[in-house]
């Protein structure tokens, strides 16, 4: 891994880097913008909180159908040309929702057609992203520069949604469609001018499909067919199970999370029904909280740049869920008057995250070799993905009849359980080593 490394040329990974998150966090500032727009035209349009979540599936079922195979298929190509297709590609379905407003009205079913194949676009780009940081930083750094990458996105996130309630009213979804659009070509060209390929990012040199690399066993003779190649990306999926298996410290992280997952994925859903039902807020109030969670993701975020977390990796993991879990509990045993209060904890529930989410990703960076990296993160993802239906499900047939405040405190109590279970496994415990 330093002689692949080294090729990059160690005084210019940070201007790597430093290119490809500023394309980053435009592609994520306009992504956003757009998101937000599309939520409040299916709103406003149909008033419908089935439609929502109609939308909501669609935004995320990709990940799960695709995320899998997406990972093999981002083993197999040079990291720019996966990075510049999905940015392409969801800047083609944004210019398509634009050609169609044009016409003076835009159907609902378009809007969420947009959304499920803008997700489309995001399984491939996402475990690419994910597996480009290990390829070009050295290993020491890794989890300083994941608390970088979501800082970046957390902030993206912010700004988008406070952008969205200034260019909405004011010029409407087609400004917000070309502003993405602009976006995503902003994102490719800071891919391009990174120059990956011509660092030889990937063993063998990004793009160069050498006869000893492994992406050229895999993948450099096309298969005659399309059932052969779905038996080809299918054994290259198994494999990099097998190998992520062979981790066991992350293995047993990979299923905490699915239960973490499990439990979070309602309280994100339900923090509007915190505000306005418990709280008697208004909408504005709804989008304070969201903005109160995002800044405090930044704030760990740079936090976890900073101190680059604890020496041992799974305690900053435990330690996070415990604290998520902590404060969601104290948040659902506020009383009505008790919104400041829930800001705070918003913010706490927020700040959390990065110490959860980064540690893991770096351990991942740092021990899966890097041939199987986009294999692991598109599993990880897909994973993910199919645990929040799940849990969105289990919420819809009983947060009605409990309250959303008394779901807040059994599910916060069930992380601060799942912290201490997860603790008490001994490969966990000693992830650095395992």
């Amino acid at each position: 891994m330093s002689d692949r490394r080294a090729q990059t040329g160690r005084g210019s990974w940070q201007v790597k880097l430093a290119c490809v998150w500023t394309g980053e966090l435009v592609s994520v500032l306009t992504s956003s913008i757009l998101q937000m727009g599309f939520v409040w035209h299916i709103t406003l349009s149909t008033g419908s909180a089935g439609m929502l979540s109609l939308a909501s599936l669609a935004g995320f079922l990709p990940l799960a159908l695709f995320g899998t195979f997406a990972g093999a298929i981002v083993d197999r190509l040079p990291l720019r040309r996966v990075l510049v297709g999905a940015d392409l590609f969801i800047a083609g379905v944004s210019a398509v929702v634009a050609l169609v407003s044009l016409t003076g009205t835009l159907p609902v079913g378009v809007v969420v057609a947009a959304l499920f194949f803008r997700a489309v676009g995001s399984a491939f780009h996402t475990p690419a992203f994910q597996t480009l940081t290990p390829l070009v930083a050295p290993a020491e750094h890794l989890t300083r520069l994941a608390g970088v990458t979501q800082a970046v996105q957390s902030g993206g996130y912010i700004l988008g949604t406070a952008v969205a309630a200034v260019i909405y009213p004011a010029w409407g979804l087609t400004a917000m469609v070309a502003l993405d659009v602009a976006g995503a070509l902003f994102a490719t060209a800071a891919v391009v001018a990174a120059r990956l390929d011509a660092d030889g990012c990937r063993a063998g040199g990004a793009g160069a499909d050498t006869a000893d690399s492994p992406r050229s066993r895999a993948g450099g003779r096309e298969p005659a067919g399309i059932a052969r190649a779905a038996r080809s990306l299918a054994a290259e999926t198994a494999e990099g199970y097998r190998v992520l298996r062979g981790y066991r410290g992350l293995f047993a992280l990979l299923w905490c999370g699915f239960a973490f997952t499990l439990f979070f994925s309602p309280i994100s859903a339900l923090f509007p029904l915190m505000t306005m039902g418990q709280f008697g807020g208004t909408t504005a109030d709804a989008a304070l909280a969201e903005i109160a969670f995002a800044a405090g993701m930044i704030a760990g975020s740079a936090l976890l740049t900073a101190t680059g977390g604890f020496r041992n990796r799974a305690l900053a993991v435990v330690a996070a869920t415990a604290l998520y879990g902590a404060s969601t509990v104290a948040a659902g045993l506020l009383g009505s008057d008790g919104f400041l209060a829930f800001l705070a904890l918003s913010f706490l529930m927020g700040a959390s995250s990065p110490w959860y989410s980064g540690p893991q990703t770096a351990l991942m960076q740092e021990k899966i070799p890097p041939e199987f990296l986009g294999r692991v993160f598109g599993l990880y993802g897909a994973i993910m993905s199919w645990a929040m239906p799940a849990g969105l499900a289990v919420s819809t047939l009983f947060a009605d009849s409990v309250g959303a405040p008394a779901w807040f405190v059994g599910a916060g109590t069930a992380m601060v359980a799942l912290a201490l279970v997860t603790w008490l496994i001994p490969c966990v415990r000693n992830v650095e080593e395992c």
